[in-house]
């Protein structure tokens, strides 16, 4: 699907747009929820063996068993994550890279539409998350993750390495399950023609400076299973509380032109698509996996590389 000159309008005034059923349920969003079930069958079969968690009830489904771990104490975010973490990376750092997240991924009629925005030559950035959100009341009140727990408001170009301030890149916010006001959507400020980065601080989350937006212009931004959220580097968003009894899944992952910085260096990127040279595209999971197991073994021995370049002495932060 490529976009038309309407909704191409439409992103480059608003920084922001919502599009529904680009991936097929069939073909994509399912194997991702067959995959991840299995995942996390595998890690509870484990916790329950090593006395960790108790049994769970016969027919408990993909969520009770992500709530059962969470009140249990055990952590299955970065067990699921599709990226290594923001700290310290150890040379057992668990991480997720399956060929069913892989043509998610890859999908032909997601990179259409990315393709419609940046053109033709696309790399993969690694600053990619899966977001597996509980019901807000069942957090525990110290959880400040934003990949488990609210997101704050924050520019994505914010969240990135300085040496990508110039790069041509966008994120692609995908729905696993529906994403609705009462189960914490994404929420949108809408971005200014004059927008430019704006200081972030390191609060509970990095998140954008006090005073540089208004928050009564945010917007909700609804969207179904399979639908997707497209957002320019500088349009500021964040998501809403997750005030229904159920999970909100969804996964948030970016492309940009290759050959520019991606702005988190120290992980791996690789060739989404390109028609000058499409034998570079890279087309085996596989490889994909072990891109990531290969950067975890030369990160681990080294000092800790900072994800974000905001800290407490950052202008407008004290």
């Amino acid at each position: 699907m490529t976009l038309s000159s309407e909704q191409k309008q439409f992103f480059d005034i608003n920084g922001y747009l919502v599009l529904e059923n680009i991936l097929d349920e069939t073909q994509i969003i399912n194997p991702v929820k067959t995959e991840y079930e299995t995942l996390l069958d595998g890690l509870v079969a484990g916790w329950v063996a090593d006395g960790l968690m108790p049994t769970l009830p016969e027919g408990a489904d993909f969520f009770d068993q992500l709530q059962a771990c969470y009140i249990a104490g055990c952590d299955w975010f970065q067990s699921l994550d599709i990226s290594l973490p923001g700290d310290k990376v150890r040379a057992d750092t668990p991480m997720h890279f399956g060929p069913a997240v892989f043509d998610m991924i890859t999908d032909r009629r997601l990179l259409d539409v990315v393709s419609s925005i940046l053109g033709d030559e696309l790399s993969s950035t690694p600053i990619q998350h899966v977001r597996l959100k509980p019901p807000a009341r069942k957090l525990d009140e110290d959880e400040i993750r934003a990949h488990v727990g609210h997101t704050d408001w924050h520019q994505d170009r914010g969240v990135a390495h300085q040496e990508a301030d110039n790069t041509d890149m966008l994120t692609v916010w995908i729905a696993i399950t529906d994403a609705t006001e009462e189960n914490g959507c994404l929420q949108v400020i809408p971005k200014q023609p004059d927008a430019g980065l704006v200081p972030h601080c390191a609060k509970s989350q990095t998140a954008i400076a006090d005073g540089f937006i208004d928050y009564t212009k945010a917007r909700p931004l609804p969207v179904g299973s399979g639908g997707i959220v497209l957002f320019h580097p500088l349009t500021p968003h964040s998501s809403l509380v997750n005030h229904s009894d159920r999970f909100r899944w969804s996964f948030d992952i970016r492309f940009h032109k290759t050959g520019q910085p991606s702005g988190r260096s120290h992980f791996p990127e690789f060739v989404a698509r390109s028609r000058q040279h499409p034998s570079t595209e890279l087309r085996d999971w596989r490889q994909w996996k072990q891109m990531w197991e290969d950067a975890r073994k030369r990160l681990a021995p080294e000092p800790h590389i900072p994800i974000h370049r905001w800290d407490s002495t950052a202008p407008f932060c004290a």
